[in-house]
């Protein structure tokens, strides 16, 4: 398993929302840039960026973005928010990124999401954000009424990157990860699991490594200090 540093955009800045609500942002780097040097230099290789304006209609960080995935070869960006028609994907993935995260549409629309895929197989990954066990789209802010095994299996025959499960409940909390969750989905889909969501401690990484987790994405508990960054990179970067 690989952990993956969490970039999240807003108004061009990196920041680290507290359960995702725009009104307690506890971190924010001025420049996104120097976030990624700071991972790098540890050792990570691996990247998840969302752009939160664009994921709830509130504009768009799509240059930030274009510096990001562009600024070194060799490197492994998983780039998602707001991206809801084919001309965005194709341009994310034109512009370095290795797979595009979609979510909204993807939950919402099986048929753009069965294009997209066949004509990026491999390349694009859902996001599956779980509240309880409900699937929540538009930035977390409505509801589905469908519950996360349901909405699995539905994307199940599909050649997806993978699936992006987060924990709501537990994002930006630092207290730990909705482990039963995250192992019920690596056990009844055959996709790629990246976790996210409330990740602390190595335990919690070590943990999700062991239900079978691909990847997970980790960002509060980087970007504050809780986690040793030098000790998750050691163990965990590729």
């Amino acid at each position: 398993m690989i952990a993956i540093p969490a970039i999240d955009l807003r108004e061009g800045a990196c920041v680290q929302l507290v359960g995702g609500s725009y009104a307690e942002e506890r971190v924010r780097v001025n420049d996104p840039l120097d976030a990624l040097k700071q991972w790098l230099a540890l050792g990570f290789r691996t990247f998840h960026v969302v752009d939160l304006d664009a994921a709830l209609g509130k504009g768009s960080n799509a240059e930030v973005v274009t510096r990001l995935v562009s600024h070194a070869p060799g490197l492994t960006f998983t780039v998602g928010g707001g991206v809801r028609d084919g001309a965005r994907v194709e341009a994310v993935l034109a512009a370095g990124a290795s797979s595009v995260v979609v979510g909204t549409r993807a939950i919402e629309d099986l048929a753009w999401l069965t294009d997209v895929t066949a004509r990026f197989p491999g390349r694009v990954v859902v996001a599956a954000d779980v509240k309880g066990r409900e699937v929540v789209t538009r930035g977390w802010t409505s509801g589905s009424a469908r519950d996360i095994r349901d909405v699995l299996a539905a994307l199940e025959p599909l050649p997806l990157g993978g699936m992006l499960v987060t924990a709501v409940h537990k994002e930006g909390q630092l207290g730990g990860v909705d482990l039963p969750l995250m192992e019920e989905v690596a056990r009844t889909g055959r996709h790629r699991l990246y976790a996210s969501g409330g990740v602390t401690t190595l335990e919690d990484l070590r943990a999700l490594a062991k239900v079978g987790a691909h990847g997970a994405v980790v960002g509060m508990a980087l970007y504050t200090g809780r986690l040793d960054a030098r000790a998750v990179a050691q163990e965990f970067a590729e």
